[in-house]
């Protein structure tokens, strides 16, 4: 006997206020006795502290307990018999809030996970075992209405702008200079802009988009915020000629970013740095925060 859930929308992907409809479908070969089958729908906010955190903030660590965003339970069957074949059961989960608690994006991070799910329990007679299903389905917050102002960023990378530079540390001459075309972002639109090396002594190896996510994870104690990266993407191979407009384009990878957000127990923000890799392999990086929308 095999049970699995199917929803109604292929890709999985629902709003706030929406209706999370779909089947039930259950396989087998001969009839099934059931003692009931039920269905729940859980989302929540899971938090976790790195490693380097653990010690400092042990009572944190202690009660991160799951936030729970949204719970709902309904019994899809009375106890009964199935006939042989292929059975399926609808079933409907109004995605509504109770007070004022709010349906966060879907998000897979290192740190803080929201997460949604369904979950089908077909409890069986004493000596048969239950069977179990679960299915992860996508939110997304609502856009927001209007249009996002575009926040273009031009910049400058010479020896003298960098900062964290050891003394005594020498450095090859260098003057690289970009533009970010907006640093307030729509999810589903990609990060452009480009970058020019104008003057280099020492020939470049690479050059790379690195998204990094920063997740803070708080407590009356104090906060612990760990960056981690998304995704690297290289724009320039070898030593590419001087003067030359370099293309930057950047696609926000589904589930492992959502709209930045802030809340009193979390925060899930995105920053995008510019590494440049010289053959001697010195390493220029320049960083940029972003904020995401959904529009």
């Amino acid at each position: 006997m095999a049970v699995d859930i199917k929803l109604k929308r292929a890709n999985k992907v629902y709003h706030e206020e929406e209706t999370l409809s779909g089947v039930v479908i259950l396989t087998s070969k001969e009839p099934i006795q059931h003692q009931g089958i039920t269905l729940t729908m859980d989302g929540a906010v899971s938090l976790q502290l790195s490693a380097k955190s653990v010690g400092v903030f042990e009572a944190f660590y202690n009660s991160v307990k799951p936030i729970q965003l949204i719970s709902n339970n309904i019994e899809v069957a009375k106890a009964g018999k199935f006939p042989s074949g292929r059975t399926e059961i609808p079933f409907e989960f109004p995605l509504k809030v109770k007070g004022s608690k709010v349906l966060y994006e879907t998000y897979h991070g290192v740190f803080v996970n929201i997460q949604y799910t369904l979950r089908c329990d077909v409890r069986r007679p004493l000596l048969a075992k239950d069977l179990m299903k679960s299915c992860e389905f996508i939110l997304h917050s609502l856009p927001q209405k209007g249009r996002l102002t575009p926040s273009p960023v031009d910049f400058s990378i010479t020896p003298e702008s960098l900062q964290n530079v050891r003394e005594r540390t020498p450095l090859p001459g260098f003057k690289i200079r970009g533009r970010l075309d907006s640093t307030n972002c729509i999810i589903t639109q990609p990060l452009t802009g480009e970058l020019m090396v104008e003057n280099l002594d020492v020939p470049v190896k690479s050059i790379e988009l690195q998204l990094v996510r920063v997740e803070t994870c708080g407590c009356v104690e104090g906060y612990a915020r760990d960056a981690t990266e998304i995704q690297n993407i290289q724009i320039a191979d070898g030593n590419i000629c001087q003067g030359l407009a370099i293309p930057i384009y950047m696609v926000f990878p589904r589930l492992f970013t959502c709209p930045t957000l802030e809340t009193t127990n979390f925060k899930v923000e995105f920053e995008v740095n510019v590494v440049v890799i010289l053959q001697d392999d010195h390493l220029i990086t320049e960083n940029f925060p972003l904020k995401i929308y959904r529009f």
